[in-house]
């Protein structure tokens, strides 16, 4: 039996490409990719970003518990956080509050939508994508679709910014990718403008993630 045919033969809630998988750990807690915080190196580049005139209208897809989404909602930037598990999207709604819509909310600072990010199409064009535990959590064979995906996103000019988790692990989540590899993914469309070191990573990503910033050619 090949390997395509096995991850097939398991069931939804043992594949990360389902939402089952993730409303699973949703369900039981267990979410150690959740620092439960806003990431200084995040906070530091929106920081310099709205030192500028211009909000960037920002996608997070994989957006989780969303606390950077209530950050950005903080600074009043336009943020779209996507997620396709019901479960991680109620959870974000629990985190982002007031932020999101409801009967009393109709215009709200944060667009909490559960899609799939594949598939998803943005009500308004997009300036940034940000990049936290979204593709380390996508099986390899998903790779190819997302560097495609980010790049149809964004237009000229956009930045996709964010968490990479660089290493070689080819179990997960999280997926470890080599910078060879998200050079090859990205280095078509996009010119990496910052690579630094991640120094408050918390431990499931501890020494093997880097804050870059790409730029759509």
């Amino acid at each position: 039996m090949s390997d395509t045919m096995n991850e097939h033969a398991k069931p939804p809630e043992q594949r990360p490409e389902h939402p089952d998988f993730w409303c699973k750990r949703f369900g039981e807690g267990i979410t150690p990719w959740d620092a439960g915080k806003v990431p200084d190196d995040f906070a530091d580049f929106i920081a310099r970003q709205s030192a500028t005139p211009n909000t960037l209208h920002t996608l997070i897809p994989g957006c989780g518990s969303a606390w950077e989404a209530l950050h950005l909602a903080a600074a009043r930037w336009p943020v779209t956080a996507l997620d396709f598990s019901p479960a991680a999207v109620a959870r974000a709604r629990e985190v982002l509050g007031q932020a999101v819509a409801d009967a009393a909310n109709p215009n709200p600072a944060v667009d909490l939508v559960c899609a799939d990010f594949f598939t998803y199409t943005p009500r308004r064009p997009l300036d940034l994508i940000y990049e936290r535990a979204f593709l380390c959590a996508l099986p390899r064979k998903l790779w190819d679709d997302w560097g495609k995906r980010v790049a149809q996103l964004l237009p000229p000019g956009g930045l996709l910014a964010g968490y990479f988790f660089l290493c070689e692990q080819p179990k997960g989540p999280p997926f470890g990718i080599l910078p060879e590899q998200l050079d090859a993914l990205l280095g078509e469309n996009f010119v990496r403008i910052e690579d630094v070191a991640v120094n408050d990573s918390i431990p499931v990503f501890s020494g093997r993630e880097r804050w870059q910033v790409w730029q759509r050619r």
